[in-house]
């Protein structure tokens, strides 16, 4: 794994997914990737979830993927188990984007894909992930190209996924 400092991809990192695998992002290259920091018990959950359950299926097969990363730094709006948590998004929003093992996006134990995140793209009051639902969107190469704010709906960044796609 990678340290996030000497990190020029998020192709660089490894984490684990929902059942504790080690998952080689590198696995990636070439695709468009949104990666979401998510819970179950959010204001924003069913919008984000609703929406990013639209936005896969009409893009999966050119080239976009959707990194769903359970957190619960937020009001423990995400106490469940990652058995619960897979449940809960494959159940409720037939997610069927890759949901990974629970990470903190803040604070100590940070995980080292997030630190890269957030030196890549600051956000509007510095590099914090300020709630659920923080939205990063990588190109190709595995480089953060945005950051968009929890409020900011899926379908709206739509334009900005196409443009990366090259599907404009």
């Amino acid at each position: 794994m990678a340290a996030a400092s000497s990190a020029t991809s998020v192709h660089d990192f490894t984490v684990k997914d929902a059942s504790g695998k080690d998952v080689d992002l590198s696995v990636y290259k070439g695709k468009v990737l949104l990666i979401v920091n998510v819970a179950s018990q959010c204001g924003l959950t069913n919008s984000n979830y609703t929406e990013l359950s639209q936005l896969y299926p009409k893009y999966k097969d050119q080239g976009f993927e959707i990194l769903a990363f359970p957190c619960n730094q937020f009001g423990g709006q995400e106490p469940g188990t990652n058995d619960e948590i897979v449940q809960f998004a494959c159940t409720r929003f037939k997610a069927e984007y890759p949901i990974f093992d629970k990470v903190d996006v803040n604070g100590n134990n940070v995980s080292p894909l997030y630190k890269f995140l957030k030196s890549s793209k600051g956000g509007l009051f510095g590099d914090s992930i300020k709630w659920n639902f923080s939205k990063f969107l990588v190109d190709k190469e595995g480089r953060v190209v945005d950051r968009y704010a929890p409020t900011t709906s899926p379908l709206s960044i739509e334009k900005d996924i196409k443009k990366l796609l090259g599907s404009s």
